[in-house]
């Protein structure tokens, strides 16, 4: 499980790579829902 959390990049060929990072947790992400400007909203 360790192995999964980690950010890992392959280079597969010719300056392309796939780069694999954690995913968000939902706490996080729930907060960035909340506090996150909103479109069209003031600066």
């Amino acid at each position: 499980m360790a192995e999964k959390e980690l950010y890992k990049s392959e280079y597969i060929g010719s300056g392309t790579f796939i780069i694999t990072k954690p995913k968000r947790k939902k706490a996080k992400l729930r907060q960035s829902r909340l506090k996150g400007t909103v479109k069209g909203a003031r600066k």
